[in-house]
């Protein structure tokens, strides 16, 4: 299958998903700086300079894999609430993951609540089960995040294992 180079654009009702372009990314390093967000991954807000990381990280994977995370936006605003998709981060982490996709989201807390990250993960993993052999993929959560795991719960998420990542808990996920 060829790889992509950079995310395809995909709609649902209310966001548009798409690549992560560069004027997102004041709104992106103002969503990591959240200690909200931070809470439940990593731990603690990133600096912009984490931040600028974290970013170019993501045009990497489209690049080299051929998958990644998109950039959600609000439709009516083409406002940046977030993004979610699929990486391989070479987690350092038992069991490993050994190169079956891992799925993420992340939102801001003006989206939280509005059913914006089940609009989109749905979206995002109808587009995995046709890319991935056999539409496999895991996702880690941390144990106290649990609007996080309602939501992969809701998408079929199934709980594998607890496990530790960089000394903190999390909860192994597969789906498919």
């Amino acid at each position: 299958m060829e790889k992509l180079r950079e995310a395809p654009a995909l709609e649902t009702a209310r966001l548009r998903l798409r690549a992560h372009r560069l004027e997102d990314f004041p709104a992106f390093v103002a969503m990591w700086a959240d200690p909200i967000v931070a809470r439940y991954i990593g731990g603690k807000p990133l600096t912009e300079e984490e931040a600028w990381t974290k970013f170019l990280r993501y045009a990497g994977h489209w690049s080299l894999l051929g998958f990644g995370y998109w950039a959600v936006e609000e439709k009516e605003t083409g406002r940046f609430i977030g993004e979610l998709g699929f990486a391989d981060y070479m987690r350092d982490i038992q069991p490993s993951l050994g190169g079956t996709p891992e799925a993420g989201w992340i939102f801001s807390p003006a989206a939280h609540g509005k059913g914006y990250a089940s609009e989109a993960l749905g979206e995002a993993l109808a587009w995995g089960e046709m890319r991935f052999a056999g539409g496999r993929t895991f996702c880690l959560i941390h144990p106290g995040n649990t609007a996080s795991i309602r939501l992969a719960e809701k998408f079929r998420y199934q709980e594998v294992r607890g496990t530790t990542y960089k000394d903190r808990p999390a909860i192994m996920f597969s789906r498919g």
